[in-house]
C-alpha cells in the first residue's frame, strides 16, 4: 500500500490539516485512505501542531463531491465525521488536496447526527468572500450528507466497514510511532 498525503486548506489558501495515510483502493464511492491508530496528523492552527490518531480510521475521498468522510472504530467518539469541502484535486502523485469549508457533520456511535461549525461557515463566508456557487454547493452537500447519515444510505450504512478492517490490518503490519 502506497503512502499518500491528504492536505486540507482553508479558502484563503492557508494550511489547515495534513495527514499521511495508506492508499487502500478505489470503488464506486471513491478513493479510500487508511489511517490506522497512531497515524500522525499535522495541524496548522492554534496551539496544537501534532496529534496521533487514537483509533483506526478510513477516509473516503469521493469523486466530484463537496465533502469527504472519515469512518472510525471505537474508542473514537464519532463513528463518521464528514467535512464539507471543495471537490478533491490530485495535487501530486501521492497527494490529494481539498479546501475545508468549515461545516462538519458527525454521526456518533449512538446514531445521533449533528451539524457542526455552521457559525464558522457563516463567518468565513463573509471574511473570505465565498462566491454564491460555493455557498450553494456547500449547503447542498451538508443537506445531502445529513439525509444520508440519518437514512443509513451507503457508503454510510456499513460499506465502509470492509475498508476500515483493511486500515486496521495495515496498522498491525507497521510499527507505531510515538
Amino acid at each position: 500500500m502506497d503512502a499518500v498525503d491528504l492536505v486540507l486548506r482553508k479558502y484563503d489558501g492557508r494550511p489547515h490539516r495534513r495527514v499521511t495515510g495508506r492508499l487502500l483502493g478505489e470503488d464506486e464511492f471513491g478513493t479510500w485512505i487508511g489511517t490506522p491508530r497512531g497515524t500522525m496528523v499535522r495541524y496548522s492552527y492554534g496551539l496544537r501542531r501534532l496529534s496521533w490518531t487514537r483509533s483506526d480510521s478510513v477516509r473516503l475521498i469521493p469523486r466530484d463531491a463537496w465533502w469527504m468522510a472519515m469512518f472510525s472504530a471505537e474508542p473514537s467518539r464519532s463513528e463518521i465525521y464528514c467535512d464539507v469541502t471543495t471537490p478533491v484535486r490530485r495535487t501530486g502523485p501521492a497527494e490529494f488536496t481539498v479546501i475545508d469549508l468549515d461545516i462538519d457533520l458527525i454521526r456518533f456511535h449512538d446514531r445521533r447526527v449533528v451539524i457542526d461549525d455552521e457559525d464558522e461557515f457563516a463567518a468565513h463566508r463573509v471574511r473570505f468572500g465565498y462566491p454564491d456557487e460555493v455557498v450553494t454547493a456547500a449547503t447542498g452537500a451538508a443537506t445531502e450528507l445529513h439525509a444520508a447519515l440519518t437514512g443509513d444510505t451507503e457508503p454510510f450504512a456499513g460499506h465502509y466497514r470492509k475498508w476500515l478492517a483493511r486500515a486496521a490490518a495495515a496498522g498491525r503490519r507497521r510499527p507505531r510511532l510515538r
